[in-house]
C-alpha cells in the first residue's frame, strides 16, 4: 500500500516538473530579449523609454563618420516581403535618424508577424539605441497591403572612445520577421 502511494508522489513531482519545463520554455524568449534589451548583450541594442537622443555638437562625435547597413529576413512560412528602404546609411556618432523598412503581406490571409533585430559587430550592440522601432510592437498586415515601418536610432558617441570598439565604422542592423501564432 505504501509503494503505491510513493509512486503517486513521485508521479505527481514528474507532472509538476514537467508542467514546470513547459512554462520555463515558454518564458525563456521574452525573459531572453528582456535582458538583451537592458544590457545590450548578443547583438542586442539598448531600447527603452531611459534612450535619450544625443544631440551634442562638435566635437570628435559630429567628425567621425559611421556607416550602418541594413538586412532585412523572413522566415519560413510567413508570406511577406520584406525589405530596408535602403541598404545604407552614413550618420555621425549621436545623430539621430530615420530608416524605413516595408513589408508586404503577399498572402490570402491577415497575418500578425513580429520583429526580432540583431547588430553586429555584436561588440559595437551596446551603443546602438533604439528611440522608436516597429520591432516594439507586433505588426499585421492584410492581404497585399504594404506597410512602412520606422526605426529611429542613434549610435552613441562613447563609441569612439572605448578602446575595445573605437576600430567600428560600419554596423549592421538586421531584422528578421516571424509570424505571431495565436
Amino acid at each position: 500500500m505504501q509503494t503505491h502511494s510513493g509512486n503517486g508522489r513521485i508521479a505527481f513531482l514528474f507532472a509538476g516538473l514537467a508542467m514546470a519545463m513547459v512554462g520555463a520554455a515558454f518564458a525563456a524568449v521574452p525573459l531572453y530579449r528582456l535582458v538583451c534589451a537592458i544590457t545590450g548583450l548578443e547583438g542586442t541594442p539598448k531600447s527603452g523609454s531611459y534612450v535619450a537622443a544625443y544631440t551634442g555638437a562638435g566635437g570628435q562625435a559630429a567628425q567621425v563618420r559611421l556607416t550602418v547597413r541594413f538586412d532585412a529576413n523572413v522566415a519560413a512560412g510567413l508570406p511577406w516581403q520584406f525589405a530596408p528602404g535602403q541598404t545604407q546609411m552614413a550618420l555621425y556618432a549621436g545623430e539621430p535618424v530615420l530608416a524605413i523598412y516595408r513589408a508586404t503581406n503577399t498572402g490570402t490571409q491577415p497575418v500578425t508577424g513580429t520583429a526580432t533585430f540583431n547588430v553586429t559587430p555584436m561588440k559595437a550592440a551596446q551603443y546602438f539605441n533604439k528611440i522608436e522601432c516597429f520591432c516594439f510592437s507586433e505588426q499585421t498586415l492584410q492581404p497585399g497591403q504594404t506597410a512602412e515601418m520606422p526605426v529611429q536610432f542613434f549610435i552613441d558617441p562613447a563609441l569612439l572612445s572605448d578602446p575595445l570598439v573605437n576600430d567600428v565604422r560600419t554596423v549592421t542592423l538586421s531584422y528578421t520577421f516571424f509570424e505571431k501564432k495565436s
